[in-house]
């Protein structure tokens, strides 16, 4: 049975009266992977985020933390979230210090540990982010990518163990992407367990582990990329499209061609390698 961290179970809320935001939502996150929460703008995404940390309370349903259901007391929360950090979309909502390392500090004094504890525990997140170089510049000065890796700086910091990023390369040109990208898959190296919200599809299915597929407050299917990603009824409630090394290969393989041994290539690297190889049909027009 997988190693669940956290789950939800028919979620359901809406906004003022309005249309559910969250219509019954079910949904599992494993303990060290890679979850993309997939779906247009406006499906709700955000609101199941800020649901997954206790920021907002279903009008019906529950998370479960490591099996238990929580709770909405003060102490129950300040738990919850020292174990499950939120990085907001809009990294500006997030830094208000003088200085990034004075942002960054800030959960680690506020825990109450000793100067010793909170400062290491500032310069391990820092250097995690590659951002150490940054530590005495003030945040608005930085860079919309930099900014990005300070605020998720910060709950690293907290030592969370999952995090939930809301559109985490938006705003990001490919360098600052893959720079992000780059630091965050050393966290899940380390053991963290990343969930994220977007509405790109090759993103998702290049670098999650995982894909949810979610539409009108609702998850429509959970699963590897490959499998999630390629089905086209799905796509088409999520009212999304194939990502397109998914789309080329499943092109190719039409034609004859096997799968590499561990599915349809999910980099360029890897279909850039398959192409080269040319293997024989294995049958097809």
């Amino acid at each position: 049975m997988a190693d669940l961290i956290l789950a939800a179970r028919g979620l359901t809320y809406s906004y003022g009266g309005s249309a559910p935001a969250l219509d019954g939502l079910d949904l599992d996150v494993t303990r060290g992977r890679k979850l993309a929460i997939l779906g247009p703008n406006g499906a709700g995404k955000s609101t199941l985020l800020l649901h997954l940390n206790g920021t907002l309370r279903p009008a019906r349903g529950e998370i479960l933390l490591d099996g238990v259901p929580v709770g909405y007391g003060r102490a129950e929360l300040n738990r919850w979230r020292a174990r499950v950090g939120l990085v907001l979309q809009d990294p500006d909502d997030q830094l208000f210090a003088a200085s990034v390392y004075e942002d960054v500090s800030f959960g680690p004094v506020n825990l109450g540990l000793p100067e010793d504890a909170a400062r290491r525990r500032t310069e391990e997140a820092l250097e995690a982010m590659r951002i150490a170089a940054l530590a005495e510049r003030p945040p608005h000065l930085l860079s919309f990518g930099q900014k990005k890796r300070a605020a998720i700086a910060g709950i690293l910091a907290m030592r969370p163990d999952m995090l939930l990023l809301d559109e985490p390369t938006a705003g990001l040109d490919s360098h600052g992407e893959r720079h992000l990208l780059a630091a965050l898959d050393h966290l899940v190296k380390d053991g963290a367990t990343i969930v994220f919200t977007t509405h790109d599809v090759d993103l998702a299915y290049g670098w999650a582990d995982e894909v949810a597929l979610f539409s009108h407050g609702r998850v429509l299917g959970q699963g590897e990329p490959a499998e999630m990603l390629g089905d086209e009824a799905l796509l088409r409630q999520a009212r999304l499209h194939m990502p397109l090394l998914l789309d080329l290969a499943r092109l190719r393989h039409e034609e004859g061609y096997p799968y590499p041994s561990g599915g349809p290539p999910r980099s360029r690297e890897a279909f850039a390698d398959w192409m080269r190889m040319a293997p024989a049909r294995s049958g097809g027009g």
